[in-house]
């Protein structure tokens, strides 16, 4: 990336640090407003909510949200207005957001949602905030308070008995077990941007440990022991599988968010969903903007109420008409070069092609190699790179899968980084990437090397069912094949573009707040890597090409 262009970021992420881009509007005086309710659970404890519903005498239907962030975790009153909170500033904006004082921390708007017909409900979950209890997070006990808080709202004289689901990240994850419990009054839900597997999608993607927005967000929330037992836990065990849901007892209409953006934390999870759940009213919303950005913004709004109104409403408007997948494709950070409607994702009309690597050259290449080769990087601060020019405009869109043949030298384990990269007239070309980083690439994977595991095979071509069971580590001279899933990206290349895919050992950026890179990863142990390419050894990406439908 040119240094004029890291300079303008660098002025952006300063003016967004002194003077937020996140505006808010004052509270309207016609809603009715209920704050500190108290909801009783089935054990006796008490669930801290505020009500937020239209000032008339009829009945609507409700959006709730449930979260430890603080219910009244609101936009401060200054002498020049409202201030936003300071997550707004800490993490860098992709644009302009508006919304109004009554807004916590990515939950739905209660002035937006009110002023269309509908109750909003914003809750604190057990143990945090006003309600009370012993903390948790993402637990079974939170899903039967959010059941039975549904079933509650489901009878007040304010409400038509149609209860909806919405928010942003925890308040999209928490949704998913109780929707799993499938209460009898929940009636759609919005999961905008969620992962569904804290093992896979944060916590050790690839089983690798994550060392940074775990570790932030355990003190934002004052649960020290949940980055203890993070860090104790190797493997996919119990510990881990208590925070999945089954998602296949998920029915209720559904409209997922999943953003190309956010690879580092939500990306994987929220098409994992949206493949997996049962509902047969399912839509799938992709972008690659920021998360914040997109879920208030004017075109999400549109599509959330349009969702809405049709589940909770019985407006009759043209839902059902629109195509499960919007989907967006940019050519860079900042712009998008088509929106289009599909039937399904990864798209119909997708060609997977292999790309060989090619260890002599340093290249990809269309056709197999005749001849073995191989390439070696430092485990700890190396990285081997493999170019391929594009010889055609082409789109790819979807998950890539790496298969790589890989021994190690002076160590018996690896940590490999695989990404893809996007290169103009000899430039990185930038993306946005989780937590408001935006100088990311086009697509990532992780996989330590001991846990190369797979369960079974697909008959999807893309997709690796890994166990994480069991830890293998690497004897001398054994040659091992890891198969590496780098997540979704929806990619416009240019002929002459070059594609590269990165392989190395260590995290692809470092823990750097100033430019909004927050992500962090253990470092692979001091060794070498030996990569082999070629005849037995075919070391392939794996790319999705976007054919005309």
């Amino acid at each position: 990336m040119a240094k004029e262009s890291i300079l303008n970021y660098l002025i952006k992420r300063f003016k967004g640090m002194i003077s937020s881009s996140v505006f808010i509007s004052l509270p309207p005086d016609n809603i009715i407003i209920q704050r500190d309710i108290r909801v009783t659970m089935r054990d006796k404890m008490e669930i801290s909510i505020n009500i937020f519903r239209p000032n008339d005498q009829s009945p609507h239907p409700v959006i709730m949200c449930f979260h430890p962030y603080g219910k009244d975790n609101l936009p401060k009153k200054g002498l020049f207005g409202y201030k936003p909170n300071l997550q707004y500033r800490l993490m860098r904006q992709t644009g302009d957001i508006k919304m109004s004082a009554l807004t916590s921390w990515e939950a739905p708007d209660p002035a937006f949602w009110v002023s269309h017909g509908y109750v909003v409900i914003n809750a604190d979950t057990r143990g945090f905030g006003k309600s009370g209890g012993e903390k948790s997070v993402l637990s079974d006990q939170e899903a039967l308070d959010y059941y039975d808080l549904i079933e509650w709202a489901a009878i007040q004289p304010w409400s038509n008995g149609k209860v909806g689901l919405n928010g942003v990240s925890y308040l999209a994850i928490s949704q998913y077990k109780v929707a799993a419990l499938q209460p009898l009054h929940l009636a759609a839900i919005c999961p905008w941007e969620g992962f569904s597997d804290f093992y896979q999608d944060l916590g050790r993607p690839g089983g690798i440990r994550e060392d940074g927005f775990v570790v932030m967000w355990c003190k934002l929330i004052k649960l020290s022991s949940l980055r203890e037992k993070q860090c104790k836990h190797l493997l996919r065990d119990e510990f881990y599988k208590a925070f999945s849901a089954d998602l296949k007892k998920i029915t209720v209409p559904t409209l997922v968010c999943g953003s190309f953006s956010d690879h580092s934390l939500h990306t994987r999870g929220s098409y994992r969903v949206f493949n997996n759940i049962s509902s047969t009213e399912k839509w799938l919303y992709t972008h690659r903007d920021g998360k914040w950005f997109s879920y208030y913004s004017q075109e999400a709004l549109a599509f959330q109420l349009k969702f809405f109104n049709y589940f909770l409403h019985d407006q009759k408007n043209d839902l059902l008409s629109v195509p499960p997948v919007r989907l967006e494709v940019r050519e860079n950070r900042t712009k998008i070069s088509e929106i289009s409607y599909h039937s399904s994702w990864p798209i119909a009309s997708t060609k997977w092609q292999q790309l060989y690597l090619n260890a002599n050259s340093l290249e990809l290449q269309l056709e197999p190699l005749a001849n073995q080769t191989t390439t070696t990087f430092s485990s700890t601060d190396g990285c081997a790179s493999f170019r391929w020019e594009i010889p055609n405009d082409l789109k790819i869109v979807g998950p890539m899968k790496l298969q790589l043949y890989i021994e190690l030298e002076s160590c018996n384990d690896i940590n490999i980084f695989s990404g893809v990269r996007k290169f103009k007239d000899g430039l990185h070309v930038p993306f946005e990437g989780s937590y408001g980083f935006g100088l990311d690439i086009v697509s990532k994977g992780w996989l330590k090397a001991s846990l190369r595991n797979v369960t079974h095979s697909s008959n999807r071509p893309w997709e690796i069912q890994y166990s994480f069971d069991r830890q293998e580590l690497l004897e001398p001279q054994q040659i091992v094949c890891l198969e590496i899933e780098l997540l979704p990206s929806a990619t416009l290349f240019h002929k002459r573009d070059i594609l590269r895919l990165d392989i190395q050992g260590h995290a692809f950026f470092k823990w750097n707040p100033l430019l909004s890179q927050i992500g962090s990863y253990e470092n692979s142990l001091p060794g070498k890597c030996i990569i082999h390419c070629g005849k037995e050894y075919n070391s392939h990406l794996l790319i999705p090409v976007l054919l005309q439908e």
